[in-house]
This record gives C-alpha cells, structure tokens and sequence, in this order.
C-alpha cells in the first residue's frame, strides 16, 4: 500500500457506452483526479478520457474532494475505491475527556474486508490510536495522479497516470 495526499476532485463523465449485449447507452462515470484548480481538474480527465473513450463525452461535473489521503493498493485485483471515515482519539489534556477527530479517506480494494486490511495496513504503522467510523463503496472508475515531468518528457507522455 501506498497513500499520497493531494488536492483531489471528483469530475463526473458523460458519454456513449456500449454495453455487453451490444447496444449504446449514455453513462455518466465519476473519477478522481489530482489537481489544483477547477480548470486544472477539467484539463486532466479530458486528457486522460480522451485515450479511453471514442467519441465524444462531457464533463458534467468538477467538486473538491475532501479527501487527507488516497491509499493505493499494489494488488490487481484491488478495483473498487471505498470512502472511509476514520476517527483519532486523542485524550485532552486539561479535561481528561476523549476527543475524537473525523477524516475522510479513499482506499483502493477488491472487498470491504480488504479495504478494512489496507487501513489497518497503512495506519498500523502509526501511534494514534483510530477507529473506522464508515466505510462504503463508491461509484468511483478510477483515480488519475498527478506525475511530474521534465519538459523533455511533458513533451512525450502524459502528464497524468491511471491509478494501478
């Protein structure tokens, strides 16, 4: 597992689908792209549907994620993305009460069992202690990150890369 920590934006995606049984149906898709503008966002998924989809498709939505980190899964079989709000407990010190911080977090799984393994995974590497406060699977296709490049390689490859 790695996690990057980024500005995320869910964009959702409009176009003609072909379906198993052969017919065409118009879908909308939501993926999650690494940006840091609106423009920026809108930018990086026409870029990168554009390999995916023949025709022609719409970005019919851009919203900001509110996401403190993505965690990626190096397993191939790991294809779906579960939002996750894990709570930190941490003990003040003045009133001696509980306080419990909520964040929301993006992980990369095949199963909920296993998205629950790949945060226990990333955060049991940590000293604060946390609970998963929720977990659901999303409707999200995928998420593009961000890659730096020279201007020798900007030239050459895309600026964004799928999500393996």
């Amino acid at each position: 597992m790695r996690s990057r920590t980024a500005n995320w934006y869910e964009t959702t995606v409009r176009y003609e689908k072909t379906i198993e049984d052969g017919t065409v149906k118009k879908v909308s898709e939501l993926y999650v792209v690494d940006a840091l503008s609106f423009g920026e966002a809108e930018e990086a998924i026409t870029r990168e549907m554009s390999a995916y989809i023949s025709g022609e498709f719409e970005v019919k939505n851009i919203n900001p994620a509110a996401y403190g980190e993505i965690f990626f899964s190096e397993n191939a079989n790991d294809d779906r993305w579960y939002k996750t709000k894990l709570q930190f407990i941490t003990i003040d010190e003045k009133t001696e009460k509980e306080k419990r911080t909520s964040v929301t977090y993006l992980v990369q799984a095949a199963t909920i069992n296993s998205a629950i393994k790949n945060i226990d995974d990333v955060m049991g590497g940590t000293m604060i202690d946390y609970v998963i406060a929720n977990i659901s699977e999303t409707r999200i296709m995928d998420v593009f990150e961000h890659k730096a490049t020279t201007k020798a390689e900007a030239d050459d490859k895309p600026e964004y890369e799928e999500a393996k």
